[in-house]
Formats: C-alpha cells, sequence, structure tokens
C-alpha cells in the first residue's frame, strides 16, 4: 500500500506597523463682557449745614441746620451727603462722581460739585453700612469689595443768585469711561436764594390823642410775603425806637421833648394763640415793645423780641410766632400817652423783623 504523505508549508505575512492618525475640529470663542454702568446708593443721612453770614438762633457757621424743616437754602448754605458707588467692572472704571442741579429729574442735569472720595470712611471688608440698602434688582449687597465699591462725600453749596436763583431737581450721578451713568434715586427738590419780604396792611397811626389817656390804632397785619412755593418759614420779632418832634414845637412828653417808646404796646393774634396768654402782657393782653434798629442790634433778639411767645414750642422756637408763606399776624397797638405831653411825634420807628429758619 502505497503511503502518499503531503506536505503544506504555512505563508504567513507580517505587515509593518503604522503610526495612529487622529482628526477634530475647533469652535471660534467669542466672550462679550456687559459694560456695567455705576450704581449710586445714599448711605447715612444727607445733611444741611449752615454758613457764616448770619447765624441762626442755634446754628452757626458750619452748624448742622436743624432748624431748617423744607427744602429751601441760601447762598453759602450746603447740603451734604454720603454715597456708595459701584461698578462690576471695577471701581476704577469710574471716572467721575458729581452733584447735578438743573431743570429735569434723573440724570443729565449740569455738573454743579464734584465728590471727594473718602478712603478712611467705614470700609468693613465683611458688610456693607445698613444705611446703603445697596441692591441690583433682586441682588442685595451686604459686603464691601474694595475692587468694586468705594464711598464719595458729596457738599453741594449754594451760589449767588445770579447762578442760583429758583426751583431745580439735585441728585448725585455718576459716569464711566464708557460715557455711562447712574444716578442717586433720592432726587431732591430745592428752592435755592428764594426771595424773602414783609408785608404790611394799614397803618400805624394816632390822632388827636389826649394826655393822660390810652388810645388804640387800627389793626395792622403782618405777613409773610416771601415766594409762594418757596416754603420760607420766618421767626418773628419787633422793635422800635423813641419819637421825637421834627419840628420846633416845644414839645415835652411829660419831661423831655421825647415819647418813649415804653409809651406803645400792642396786641397780636395769630392762629388760635394770642398775646393774652404771652407771659409778658399786661392785664389786658398788650406786650411791650423792646429797642432796636437793626435785626439782633443793639441786644440779641432771642428770647426777648419775638411777636408772641405762647403755644407750644418747636425746639427753641415758639411755634406760633412762626409765619409761613401767606400767613399773617393782626397787630393792634395801645399808646399810653403821658400827662404832661405837648407836641407832635412823627420821628421814630417801629420795625417788624423776620429771620428764615
Amino acid at each position: 500500500m502505497a503511503l502518499l504523505v503531503l506536505s503544506v508549508a504555512a505563508m504567513v505575512s507580517v505587515l509593518p506597523r503604522t503610526s495612529a492618525v487622529s482628526i477634530g475640529t475647533g469652535v471660534g470663542v467669542d466672550i462679550s463682557t456687559e459694560d456695567f454702568a455705576p450704581q449710586v446708593w445714599m448711605c447715612d443721612h444727607r445733611v444741611v449745614y449752615d454758613d457764616g453770614t448770619e447765624p441762626g438762633r442755634i446754628t452757626g457757621n458750619g452748624d448742622e441746620l436743624y432748624e431748617r424743616m423744607n427744602n429751601y437754602a441760601f447762598e453759602g448754605e450746603q447740603v451734604s451727603w454720603k454715597v456708595l458707588v459701584m461698578d462690576k467692572n471695577g471701581i476704577d472704571k469710574v471716572s467721575d462722581v458729581f452733584a447735578t442741579v438743573g431743570d429735569v429729574q434723573g440724570e443729565g442735569n449740569p455738573i454743579e460739585a464734584n465728590c471727594r472720595r473718602i478712603n478712611d470712611w467705614p470700609r468693613d471688608e465683611a458688610d456693607l453700612l445698613d444705611s446703603c440698602n445697596a441692591r441690583i434688582l433682586e441682588e442685595e449687597l451686604d459686603t464691601f469689595d474694595s475692587d468694586l465699591m468705594s464711598y464719595y462725600e458729596c457738599t453741594l453749596t449754594v451760589e449767588t443768585p445770579d447762578s442760583m436763583e429758583g426751583e431745580y431737581w439735585v441728585t448725585v450721578e455718576a459716569d464711566d469711561l464708557d460715557g455711562l451713568a447712574g444716578t442717586m434715586d433720592e432726587n431732591e427738590f430745592w428752592f435755592f436764594n428764594p426771595e424773602i419780604a414783609l408785608g404790611i396792611d394799614g397803618d400805624l397811626a394816632f390822632d388827636e390823642v389826649r394826655p393822660g389817656t390810652s388810645s388804640y390804632s387800627d389793626t395792622l397785619l403782618v405777613s409773610n410775603e416771601a415766594d409762594p412755593d418757596s416754603g420760607v418759614r420766618l421767626d418773628m420779632f419787633i422793635s422800635g425806637t423813641d419819637f421825637y418832634d421834627s419840628s420846633s414845637s416845644g414839645a415835652k412828653c411829660p419831661a423831655s421833648n421825647v415819647l418813649d417808646l415804653e409809651n406803645f404796646k400792642y396786641f397780636a393774634t395769630k392762629g388760635a394763640y394770642s398775646s393774652s396768654s404771652d407771659s409778658r402782657s399786661d392785664d389786658e393782653g398788650y406786650l411791650p415793645i423792646m429797642y432796636g434798629i437793626g435785626f439782633n442790634d443793639p441786644t440779641p433778639f432771642y428770647d426777648s423780641h419775638e411777636i408772641l411767645q405762647s403755644g407750644p414750642m418747636n425746639g427753641p422756637y415758639y411755634q406760633p410766632n412762626i409765619l409761613s408763606p401767606g400767613s399773617e399776624f393782626a397787630l393792634t397797638f395801645r399808646l399810653d400817652l403821658p400827662e404832661p405831653c405837648n407836641g407832635d411825634f412823627d420821628t421814630g420807628s417801629i420795625y417788624f423783623w423776620g429771620e428764615a429758619i
């Protein structure tokens, strides 16, 4: 039997190893940062300061003007705010912080005073001043960040009537380097340098008065004639001088050619109050007139020369003695002519004074 053996040789083919190939693509990145408009919040409280020209009853140069009850101010007086300014682009992006005065509410009015950056005011990094109430929409800010925030003090001094007279909107604004602006929410409406005037309706005349008797004048009205919209309140005073005969008549009343001021008295009414309840009045309710030829001249008028010292007190002020625009006192004068008396006493004065408070 024949044996056939068949041998098969295995053929192995080895391919050479090649490098791996990666395929990818990219997306461009475009990041636009918001141009954030500065935010301004009033902190603490705004203050009004007196000037050094005419000290008030309780204030003088640089004192806080506690007696000012309405929004009017005169040349030299100041309004001051402390504010917090924030810019999420960075506080160094803020270019200017200033007080504006103009005809419209909000931003865009003329700049009147630049603000001073306060580096030494409370800057607790962990807490903002509660009075700032700083918030951006629903976001309430409670942490001070010196990279984004700074405090400023803004002081506006009222200028002369040549440049500031009438009613104005006043606020604090901040600008940044991109020309964006932010405004303090608390806009204020002020009357700067209002005109102050007193009106007298009636004449003070005593005709054919018999020596040794008392004579009564017609009633005079003394009114506050300040600008109606100004809200200027006047603290009222009265003073006078002795009276003389301008002619060469051989006057004598009773011992010399002078009629002393002490012979004149007045009765005053205003609202629910009259001089009858004034502690200075006589049995008939009439009050004496003190000497004075200028306000606080020769002695201070406070607590001595008021027209009416009765009714409730408003701090150091007698509330019924204050006149609002358009209101008035009614005054009747009494002359107690001495005996003997001769002469026509036509030279002398009784003055009415109103001090804006």
